[in-house]
């Protein structure tokens, strides 16, 4: 059986469980976030969204 998820869902699922569980607090999640809104605006985006393909490339194959 194969499960398919999206990296938004499962990071945000990560996010989630580390709030609730007081490792990251609610400022530095928002700070986070705006990084990652910023970071995807720029031209690293082709790169990061290629590396995240070739990472779940990587572990699908196995």
């Amino acid at each position: 059986m194969a499960l398919s998820i999206s990296a938004a869902a499962l990071l945000g699922i990560i996010v989630f469980v580390l709030v609730k569980g007081g490792y990251v607090r609610v400022g530095s999640m928002l700070a986070c976030t705006l990084f990652g809104f910023t970071l995807a605006a720029t031209g690293l985006a082709p790169f990061i969204n290629s590396g995240l393909a070739s990472l779940a490339g990587l572990i699908s194959s196995f």
